[in-house]
């Protein structure tokens, strides 16, 4: 019996040993482990944020600045952290990085080579930085990478040829650095390589050591040639110096009216478009880029009469274009401090490209010295805030298509956009209606556009008090449960028509809703959490599954909330009574003595002496 055991505890042993054996060194140390360290030992950081990165760890997934997927790294986002030092080699065996973002910080030394060793590897940005040397050409290695910023460095040397071989790349960015040579003809629909003074502009042999075509969007230099110009006439000489001196004369009063005009409507607070000022050319797909007095125009001047929605990211406002078309232009708040021109024009871009039905999609943008906009359908039926407290009520076939509708828009943005993005602010304001009635997840790029700049800054939280998940609300950390969470308050909202802090206001509950809404099903009174308006005219098992559903994405662990992909199944009537036992079995074997319940713990983030009656937008980075 005991020689069994032995036997048992070996296989046992040896089943755990090759599960994890994977990720092991020899030393029995994670090797993401181990390479995060070695990045952190050759970087400097004044800032501290690389505090919580320890080498005794088993898992570094709860480490800043660190993105993890299914328990391994495939982010490492450290954006205008102040870091300095250089870039070390085992970034290399990080094999599962799918995003680097290291841009905006003083990194200098090489490019290590063993970049090229991430085969999953699909962003990479080092733009920013103080890196020299030449691109390694290892980087023609990363077979799935999309998108690839080195601009405003001081590299050198010729672009490796390789590259071209990047069948993948959409993007590419090498301006303002010190390259030479000939520009192989890219893959990527987008590419500048302005700001290299010794880039080859001819294409001519003795020159260029190579024949490469030239990119529309590079300016070519012409050459004076060797030959001398042929005698001209007396009579040739003095047409062309009177000509000279005419236009000479033309140019000045041109100049001096040009000022006057200047001066003249310098204080009416004119906005030039940087891209006139500028002729870079990024290609942004269908994207249209409007004029800053097309949208003043559009809008009458931002008038409030044309105001529709306001929201802590910029207002919202109606516009009418000259074709006749309705628009709504979001004018973003501080549009002078979101980052570069090309920054921005490439995390438009990448928006752009998140289409789907459900999703809200981006019609154009403006972008001055001081303004920055967005431009999208206008909604007709405005919000599922607005609308829900609108006449006649919403029926309960349409509150379920919506519920559906949002939750594939969601599903959306996490597991089939790429790169994923997390909302951070689901809420009914935050769900548009068509004409149809069908959801429009809306602000979701907005997240994305304004994360660079403050991503440091992990404790200032944004959303809405009432749909802030307990672990964001305390910690600043989000994720897809973060957007879970909110997706299950916004179903109570869609089964009540109330806002999330009106909940539990007649039964004295007020700031502790999920206390009050998991009583009452309990107690199975949810008649009395069902809008009043809709009088009684809906399912009371579509009810019951809609309620549980909502319950099972507000539990207080992240990792107890389903994902979007298993929300929509269950929605759809697949899966919901079996996650729904599992859910109740694991509670009840949950010791109360040990640990709070979810709504309890939930209830102490969310205090009533901390809310105010109506729902407040937090500042701070999304």
């Amino acid at each position: 019996m005991r020689g069994e055991k032995a036997v048992l505890c070996c296989v046992a042993f040896f089943c755990l040993w090759t599960s994890t054996s994977g990720l092991l060194s020899a030393k029995g140390v994670n090797y993401e482990v181990q390479a995060l360290m070695g990045i952190k030992s050759f970087l400097i950081d004044p800032h501290e944020v690389l505090n919580n990165w320890d080498e005794t760890s088993v898992d570094p997934c709860s480490w800043a600045l660190i993105t993890c997927s299914d328990g391994l790294v495939t982010g490492l986002g450290a954006p205008s952290q102040n870091l300095s030092g250089t870039l070390a080699p085992s970034i290399g065996n990080l094999t599962n990085l799918q995003l680097v973002l290291l841009q905006n910080n003083n990194i200098s030394g090489h490019i290590p080579s063993e970049i090229g060793k991430l085969p999953k590897l699909h962003t990479l940005d080092l733009s920013n930085n103080f890196f020299v040397g030449s691109i390694p050409s290892s980087v023609s290695n990363l077979r799935s990478l999309k998108y690839l910023r080195l601009n405003n460095n001081s590299l050198s040397g010729a672009i490796p040829p390789s590259l071209t071989n990047m069948s993948q790349l959409a993007f590419l960015d090498l301006s303002y650095n010190n390259l030479s040579g000939p520009v192989p003809s890219f893959h990527a629909k987008t590419f500048n390589i302005v700001g290299n003074s010794r880039i080859c502009a001819t294409g001519a042999e003795q020159d260029c050591f190579g024949t490469a075509p030239m990119p529309l969007s590079f300016a070519v230099n012409t050459t004076q040639s060797s030959k001398p110009p042929p005698r001209t006439s007396k009579s040739r000489k003095f047409a062309l110096a009177f000509g000279s001196s005419l236009g000479c004369i033309c140019l000045l009063i041109l100049g001096f009216g040009f000022l006057l005009w200047w001066r003249q409507r310098h204080n009416q607070q004119i906005f030039f478009d940087v891209n006139e000022q500028q002729r870079e050319e990024v290609c942004l797909g269908n994207l249209k880029r409007f004029h800053f007095k097309e949208l003043q125009s559009a809008t009458h001047n931002f008038s409030s009469k044309n105001l529709v929605g306001k929201g802590g990211f910029g207002n919202v406002y109606k516009g009418y274009l000259p074709d006749g078309s309705v628009v709504a232009v979001k004018r973003l708040k501080d549009g002078n401090a979101i980052g570069g021109e090309i920054q921005f024009q490439t995390e438009v871009e990448m928006i752009s490209l998140a289409v789907h039905r459900n999703l809200l999609r981006l019609i154009g943008f403006c972008m001055t010295p001081t303004e920055r906009l967005l431009v999208y359908p206008y909604m007709s039926n405005g919000s599922v805030a607005s609308r829900l407290k609108a006449k006649p009520a919403l029926d309960w076939g349409t509150r379920k298509r919506i519920a559906l509708g949002a939750a594939r828009g969601l599903l959306y943005l996490h597991e089939q956009c790429d790169p994923k993005i997390i909302h951070r602010d689901v809420k009914a304001a935050n769900i548009l209606l068509d004409d149809d009635c069908e959801a429009v997840v809306g602000d979701f790029g907005l997240a994305k556009l304004l994360d660079h700049q403050d991503s440091h800054v992990t404790t200032a939280v944004r959303g809405t008090v009432g749909h802030i998940a307990p672990e964001y609300l305390s910690t600043g950390q989000s994720s897809e449960k973060t957007d879970v969470f909110g997706f299950g308050i916004l179903l109570l909202e869609l089964i009540s028509g109330l806002r999330a802090l009106e909940f539990g206001k007649s039964a004295n509950q007020k700031g502790a809703m999920l206390d009050w809404v998991k009583k009452i099903h309990q107690e199975k009174k949810l008649e009395m959490l069902v809008d009043k308006d809709m009088k009684n005219n809906y399912d009371r098992i579509e009810l019951e599954e809609m309620v549980q559903v909502a319950l099972l994405c507000t539990q207080y662990l992240p990792s107890h909330r389903p994902k979007m992909s298993e929300v929509v199944r269950m929605l759809e009537g697949d899966g919901l009574a079996e996650k729904w036992a599992a859910s109740q079995r694991a509670e009840a074997t949950r010791s109360r003595a040990n640990e709070f319940s979810s709504s309890e713990r939930y209830s102490d983030l969310t205090d009533d002496s901390s809310l105010l009656v109506q729902a407040m937008e937090l500042s701070g980075p999304r």
